[in-house]
This record gives structure tokens, sequence and C-alpha cells, in this order.
């Protein structure tokens, strides 16, 4: 069994990863603001790219073990802090902590239900289903993606799902931060700021994508 250290050090690192992955999936579909017929060009050239290069795969089956691996494991913190009647974290300040160093779990369980659909809509569908062809008969992901964001009920959930993904990073790259050994008085604002920067910037980004796909794109 892993100590509580090793849990919390499994779901830093785990947690880490998946906010660098965010980035790097947040830069390549910025090719989706571009004019119409340049982003379907780019975005399915990136698209075959990554599904042809065999270290993309490699890091492909890294992101799917860190998201169960964070999932289970903050289901195993959580529900030990619910039964020790602890604050998620080990925060015992209660009412005077934020609501969402509070409820991680809840914030967990949010966007691992938006995975889910997020993957059966696209992943699942890009490499099991009947995807769009485009006219060399290659898999269409672009016109996949704005077939997905035309539909007003799927925007509404990614959009809150970016609301509930802000919140969870803001406590968890500050946790991270914390679990590392990394928090200092002189530079704790600093990781608060970026911290939060980064998240509202990440989070707001993946929102603004849908609603200009469907707003804009016909």
């Amino acid at each position: 069994m892993l100590s509580t250290l090793s849990k919390k050090m499994l779901m830093c690192l785990t947690g880490l990863f998946l906010a660098f992955f965010l980035l790097i999936h947040f830069l390549g579909n910025l090719q989706l603001f571009l004019p119409q017929e340049q982003a379907h060009l780019q975005f399915n050239a990136y698209s075959h790219f990554l599904a042809g290069n065999i270290l993309i795969k490699i890091i492909s089956y890294v992101l799917y073990a860190s998201i169960l691996l964070h999932a289970l494991d903050g289901l195993v913190i959580t529900l030990k802090n619910r039964k020790s009647g602890a604050v998620y974290e080990s925060d015992h300040r209660g009412r005077a902590s934020k609501w969402y160093s509070r409820n991680m779990g809840i914030l967990g369980t949010l966007i691992l239900i938006f995975l889910v659909i997020h993957f059966q809509n696209f992943w699942y569908v890009y490499k099991f289903g009947a995807p769009p062809l485009d006219k060399r008969g290659n898999k269409d992901l672009y016109v996949l993606v704005i077939a997905v964001f035309q539909q007003w009920w799927y925007v509404l959930i990614y959009v809150l799902s970016m609301v509930a993904l802000c919140y969870h990073l803001v406590h968890g790259i500050h946790s991270a931060i914390r679990t590392l050994g990394l928090y200092h008085p002189k530079f704790v604002k600093w990781f608060k700021i970026v911290g939060i920067g980064y998240s509202i910037v990440i989070s707001t980004g993946f929102a603004l994508m849908p609603i200009y796909i469907f707003f804009t794109v016909k």
C-alpha cells in the first residue's frame, strides 16, 4: 500500500504532467482560430502527423495512464479524508479555505465525466468509428470537430467543464508546489499569480474554441 506522502506525490506528478499536456494540446488546437480553409488544411495535417508519430503514441499511453492514476489516486485521497473528517489535501482551515479546495473531488469527477464524453466524440470516433473523410480519403478530424461544436448542448458542457478545470488547476498547481517543497514564503505570491494566470489562460482558451466555431463556422 502507498503511504499518504506517496499518494500525494503520485497525485502531484501525474497532475503536473496533465497540466503540461494541456498546454501542448492548447497550442496545437489554436489552429482552429485560423481562417476556415487554412484551419482545415493545417489542423488535419497536424492530426495526421500526431497519428503517425511513434513518439506521440508512447506519450499518449503515458497520458492515458496519468489520467487513470490521477483519478484513482484522487478518489482514494478524497474518501480517506472524508472518512477521517479532514478537508482535501489535509487542509484544516475548514470554512476559511476556498470552496474549490474543499471540493476537488467533485471538480475532478466533473472533469472526468467531461473527458469520457470528449474522448467518445473525438478520439473514439476518429480511431474506431466512421469519421468524415477528405478528398484524398483520409480521416478529416477538422470536419468532425466542426460537426461536434455545432451542437449547442456540447458547447455548453464544454464551457462549464472548462470552468471546473480552471478551479481544479488553480488548487492543483498550488498543492503540487507545496508537495514538491517549492513553497517558499518569499515566492508564494508569485507562485500563486503564475498558477492562477496559467489556469485562467488555458481554461478560457479552450472554452473559446467551441464558442468561436459555434458562432462563426457554418
